[in-house]
């Protein structure tokens, strides 16, 4: 049985997916014996690609429109006219053999139509091909489109799946070339939110049952491969239970945000990280920025972040961050970045530089950091608070049982130690711009009674400033109530003054499965029993995340 090597993407840029599949493409050329490989991605930002076949007349909207939009042109090598592609929508690219498998190119484009409703049948949904066009439909209605490029009998590009797309992107286009084309998605039919990650894992089985592959998982950042026969979604049905659906929200002030980052050449967390709030923060306005590049040195198996060699830290970037935080008129900017064990200071002077440009150019914004574990060096954190951030946030993420298995080049002890100092290090009044205007000002612990906290009406930012610690914690990998206890007095123990604890989602089918999905009123008991244990404020919600409305956590914590 031959090999299919498959690889969940998240969301990609078309030309950062195309590189990939070229060198790939070249692979599979160059040895007969070579697997099969799938790549499987969303794309972001949203896409308009131009195949072989297409005609001009089929793009509606002027350059200047999708320009607004956000939305890029391409042309490609595939078969086809003109199609969309964007947030929502499951993209695949096969790249594999045709001749040898005994199949026509034709064949391998109707195996292709096979894989797509069977998939949709798994789903209650009838897919049906039409005569003479090539794709999928439901009923009168398209929901995906396929177009395929050979090379030497070796197929690339391949199909996209509207799951959850915004249709309204298809007034752009004549779809696929076809006059009176109407278009639809899987959560238009259904009538509800849809997962795009619980699709991927069906469409992988699906196309392993037509092709007669054997699966094999690979992501690119050197991780063991894995099997896919465990789903990552452990519900009876192999679906996201109803309080994990929701819809994709209004695209607001996305194209903005997409334009912005594109522009000053930004990572952010929500895009590395597959974020499942990022259509929502975007559309308001918000993104957290992740400095220092968006490759990691360590390998946590919970974490969407490729891992290898980064790239120095770019000298610009804290300025551009700056200029990204005030184009956006942000009132709360958040900082995170990828772990660097390869630098001396593990990065922490370029958190200082960049929460020092942010200051200069937005003196009444606060500013949250997200910050790695810097190997423990005390010197390394004082580095960052001698900046002087609003919020110091280090993620203890899991129980100590479980981080062997979920972060096994991090320790639990560690990362307490983190935040007991930063802790420490306020109480004594040796970092932060809260309080006095002195370097040595006196910084208490934020809920010490004397601390009575004044807002200011026309900003976040309060009369009498302190700084908080705070940190996040993940749930439904494994751990018991108990052990969550355990974690949460450990954190008050250390200073810990902020708590988000959020249900972990696997990034893809090769990360750490999902052990089970926490139910809302679990969370809500969680979040009592913190408050009872003297943090002073928490977010608990299955779509809670560290830096997730950032803003309004801080203001919760700044009332009391």
């Amino acid at each position: 049985m031959s090999k299919l090597i498959y690889s969940d993407l998240g969301r990609k840029s078309y030309e950062s997916a195309l590189v990939i599949q070229r060198r790939l493409l070249e692979e599979v050329k160059a040895d007969e014996n070579s697997p099969a490989y799938l790549l499987l991605l969303e794309h972001d930002p949203p896409v308009i690609t131009l195949g072989r076949s297409a005609e001009s007349e089929h793009l509606l909207a002027s350059p200047e429109r999708l320009e607004r939009e956000g939305v890029e042109v391409h042309k490609s090598a595939r078969g086809g006219d003109v199609t969309y592609h964007g947030p929502g929508q499951l993209v695949g690219y096969p790249i594999m053999q045709v001749a040898s498998r005994g199949r026509s190119v034709h064949g391998y484009v109707r195996d292709l139509e096979e894989v797509l409703i069977r998939l949709l049948g798994r789903f209650g949904l009838k897919g049906r091909r039409r005569k003479g066009l090539t794709g999928v439909w439901v009923g009168d209605e398209k929901i995906a489109a396929i177009g395929v490029a050979v090379s030497r009998w070796v197929a690339w590009h391949g199909f996209a799946l509207n799951v959850s797309t915004d249709l309204s992107h298809f007034d752009f286009i004549v779809p696929c070339g076809i006059d009176g084309c109407k278009v639809t998605s899987m959560e238009k039919l259904l009538a509800s939110e849809v997962s795009i990650q619980e699709v991927k894992q069906q469409l992988v089985e699906c196309l392993v049952e037509v092709f007669g592959f054997e699966p094999v998982g690979w992501n690119g950042a050197k991780r063991s491969p894995t099997s896919i026969s465990t789903p990552s979604q452990p519900t009876s049905r192999g679906r996201f239970p109803v309080w994990l659906r929701r819809r994709i929200p209004p695209a607001g002030r996305s194209a903005e945000v997409r334009r912005l980052l594109a522009d000053l050449k930004l990572e952010t967390v929500c895009s590395s990280a597959n974020c499942p709030n990022m259509s929502e923060c975007f559309g308001r306005g918000t993104a957290t920025f992740m400095i220092l590049g968006n490759t990691c040195t360590r390998s946590c198996r919970f974490c969407a972040v490729p891992t290898g060699k980064p790239a120095m830290p770019r000298d610009d970037e804290p300025a551009a961050v700056a200029e990204a935080s005030e184009r956006l008129g942000l009132k709360h900017v958040v900082i995170t970045s990828v772990t660097r064990d390869d630098l001396p200071d593990g990065g922490a002077g370029h958190f200082a530089k960049t929460i020092r440009a942010v200051q200069a150019r937005l003196s009444q914004t606060t500013i949250e950091v997200l910050t790695p574990d810097f190997g423990g060096d005390e010197a390394a954190i004082d580095t960052v608070l001698a900046a002087r951030p609003d919020v110091f946030n280090h993620n203890i993420e899991t129980v100590p049982r479980l981080y062997s298995h979920v972060r096994p080049q991090a320790r639990y002890k560690r990362s307490l130690d983190v935040l007991k100092y930063a802790s420490s290090r306020l109480a004594r009044g040796g970092a932060g711009r809260l309080g006095q205007s002195g370097a040595e000002s006196h910084l208490p612990y934020a809920n010490e009674q004397n601390a009575e906290q004044r807002w200011d009406s026309a900003s976040l930012r309060p009369s009498l400033r302190k700084l908080f610690t705070k940190s996040g914690l993940m749930v439904g990998l494994g751990e018991t109530i108990d052990e969550i206890r355990d974690v949460m007095r450990d954190l008050r123990k250390a200073g810990c003054n902020i708590l988000t604890i959020g249900q972990y989602l696997a990034p893809s089918p090769e990360h750490v499965p999902i052990a089970r999905f926490v139910e809302p009123s679990e969370f809500d008991a969680m979040r009592t029993e913190a408050l009872a244990m003297g943090f002073t404020a928490v977010a608990a919600g299955p779509f809670v995340r560290s830096s997730y409305r950032a803003e309004e956590v801080l203001k919760k914590q700044a009332a009391l």
